[in-house]
């Protein structure tokens, strides 16, 4: 069985959209013209009903004019014939409402694994004429990956993250930014700092990764700072985070993006089965980090 890669990711719901919504623009999702090409959502599989709700479908990128070659057999000749609705790639994916969770697959040369979540959030957002919605896909960091690149830096001079308020889960080192969020009543919070001194940021980031790789129940002296709260809370999937440091004297860029979770599966998915897949890799990152609704 052919098998790729799927992408973890949360969605951001912001304005007007809400968990109800963005499965009703899923199920009923509008085609959209991007370049030369046609988008939407298609082979959707509604499974809310079932005791763990999922929706199952297909972003498909289509050409309205398409052209195949196709053989004149008198002539033995090979010529294009017009082949409307073309298919040219499609990408499954699995929507997860209970950890506002989505899985979807990298398709070489036709859906990368960037490319996604920026056609995923223009259809969503086209549902509803882009008026007072938004729709933001932002990667789920595999805490390993993020960690060794970061203990890789020999001192940290930046760390600069933008953040959104989490629907359900939260994590708890990073519960007081969580708070703090919902106190102000804002929709995003954007953190910065930075240094030019020898010894670079006062930060604990690097340590707290890896205390809760040793111990997801971990629970520091002092409530985390508000960056590396931050910089958690993007890790975790609410936003992007990006930590700037000097690694043999060389200025290196270390982005929550570029360590993202992923996990194989079949190119052509049983839905139900893609749905238990991705929850348990979910499950597990909610029990890797101790996550609670």
């Amino acid at each position: 069985m052919a098998r790729g890669r799927y992408y973890m990711a949360r969605v951001i719901k912001i304005g007007e959209l809400n968990q109800e919504r963005l499965q009703n623009a899923i199920l009923e999702a509008p085609i959209v013209p991007i370049g030369k090409f046609e988008w939407t959502i298609t082979d959707v599989e509604d499974g809310r009903s079932s005791s763990h709700p999922f929706i199952f479908g297909n972003l498909s990128k289509y050409s309205r004019d398409g052209h195949v070659t196709v053989i004149d057999e008198p002539a033995k000749q090979q010529q294009q014939a017009l082949a409307p609705n073309l298919l040219e790639a499609s990408a499954p994916f699995v929507y997860l409402p209970e950890f506002s969770g989505l899985a979807y697959m990298h398709v070489w040369n036709g859906i990368q694994e960037e490319v996604f979540p920026r056609r995923f959030k223009s259809i969503i957002e086209s549902a509803y004429d882009n008026f007072f919605v938004d729709c933001t896909v932002e990667p789920i960091a595999d805490y390993r990956m993020f960690y060794q690149r970061l203990h890789s830096l020999d001192r940290i001079v930046e760390l600069s993250a933008r953040v959104f308020p989490p629907n359900p889960l939260f994590g708890r080192l990073w519960s007081s930014l969580d708070q703090y969020i919902k106190k102000r009543g804002a929709e995003e919070v954007s953190v910065k700092e930075a240094t030019e001194k020898k010894d670079g940021l006062n930060t604990k980031l690097v340590e707290l990764i890896e205390r809760i790789l040793e111990n997801p129940r971990y629970q520091p002296e002092e409530e985390p700072d508000i960056a590396d709260a931050a910089m958690l809370m993007a890790a975790d999937g609410y936003g992007s985070g990006k930590a700037i440091g000097m690694e043999h004297g060389e200025e290196v860029i270390v982005r929550t993006s570029e360590s993202q979770k992923s996990f194989l599966y079949a190119k052509q998915p049983d839905p139900v089965g893609l749905a238990n897949a991705a929850r348990l890799i979910f499950e597990n990152v909610s029990a890797e980090r101790n996550m609670r609704h």
